[in-house]
């Protein structure tokens, strides 16, 4: 019997995307079939990066179709385009950044710039074009975890390149003054600082842009949120009761200002001792996981309180770059998936593409 294109389809349908849930046929994700004697050839066009997952969609696609008798062989070619998604109303994308991504907390020390650093790098590692921008005015990290110095070039004295780290765009004030200077700055100035960094700099054709926001939530988040196109948030959170009180308030914060929250990472959940492997819950068990289902938040996954985390930040190799293929890179890898995947499935941005009207006294 021929071999058709109602029964590739019904044995494509059998094999569901990890990350969705849903299969390729169906979501239209799955173009192009065609279909010549027993040679079968389609296209898989994914809309967030999974450069580590392609092989095994490949070859789970590749065994369904030739689970239909009379098909000899099998062409896949499993690409990602991503685009630009919605943002709030009334605010402009910003030039060469498709989506721009905030990572809170509320509150400091809870490992946001860490897991910063590692969702820019996990992007970057799964395929995507990456920048990362340090919103921490006065307590600037990223430079130095990010393993970038010196001070960025500029062509025509207005803009600033970006510097490169690891294969991510780096900006931070950090950058721009002394590593001991501190900037003692009231807000206004704090935040003009941050928007010239952000609309000054010379972004290169970013898939994501991380904003690395500073703890609290008062000007600079503020700013960002209602001058800024934020595509969604990321909540950074201890289980600790203390850093929940915090986490809610940027929550409640993203929810006022119509910014969509992404998912919420748990850090420092537990401690495992390197000498014997006893686990123990310093900060309290659970406590974001808990808060994640009362405020119906995506749950991205939890971290360990590591020191090889903390080394490798401090070294200036974060652990998605210090070991790739370890655990920890893991977690973070699959945080940054899922993070993708929400931002896929939002609606996209049409405004670039909205006609100009012109209204003249002949019309």
């Amino acid at each position: 019997m021929p071999v058709t294109e109602q029964a590739l389809t019904d044995a494509l349908k059998q094999v569901v995307d990890p990350n969705t849930g849903k299969d390729f046929v169906s979501t239209k994700v799955l173009r192009n079939l065609s279909v010549q004697g027993g040679e079968v050839a389609f296209d898989v066009e994914l809309g967030y990066p999974a450069k580590s997952q392609i092989a095994a969609l490949r070859s789970a696609l590749v065994a369904a179709a030739r689970s239909v008798p009379g098909v000899d062989n099998v062409s896949v070619n499993i690409s990602s385009k991503i685009t630009a998604h919605a943002v709030q109303r009334g605010v402009q994308l910003l030039p060469g950044v498709k989506n721009i991504v905030a990572v809170a907390s509320g509150k400091g020390g809870v490992g946001k710039s860490t897991t910063s650093a590692n969702l820019a790098l996990a992007l970057a590692a799964e395929g995507a074009s990456v920048g990362l921008l340090d919103a921490d005015i006065y307590g600037p990290s990223q430079a130095m975890m990010m393993g970038v110095n010196g001070r960025p070039e500029s062509s025509d004295g207005k803009t600033m390149e970006p510097l490169l780290g690891h294969g991510v765009q780096v900006m931070s004030i950090g950058l721009l003054v002394d590593q001991d200077q501190a900037m003692i700055w009231r807000g206004p100035m704090a935040t003009q600082a941050l928007e010239q960094m952000l609309r000054q700099t010379n972004w290169q054709e970013l898939d994501y842009l991380i904003v690395d926001l500073p703890p609290g939530t008062g000007d600079i988040q503020l700013t960002l949120s209602q001058r800024v196109p934020m595509t969604g948030a990321v909540i950074v959170t201890t289980p600790q009761d203390i850093a929940l009180i915090d986490a809610k308030k940027a929550i409640k914060m993203f929810e006022k200002v119509g910014v969509p929250i992404l998912g919420l990472v748990e850090n420092m959940a537990v401690h495992v001792c390197s000498n014997c492997g006893h686990q123990e819950h310093i900060f309290g068990a659970h406590g974001g996981q808990k808060m994640a289902a009362e405020y119906k938040l995506d749950y991205l996954g939890a971290l360990p309180l590591a020191m090889a985390i903390r080394e490798q930040a401090d070294s200036g190799t974060p652990t998605v770059v210090a070991e790739p293929d370890g655990e920890l890179a893991g977690i973070y890898k699959s945080v940054a998936r899922q993070v993708a995947v929400a931002i896929a499935q939002k609606n996209k941005d049409f405004s670039s593409k909205f006609p100009t009207i012109k209204v003249s006294k002949d019309t």
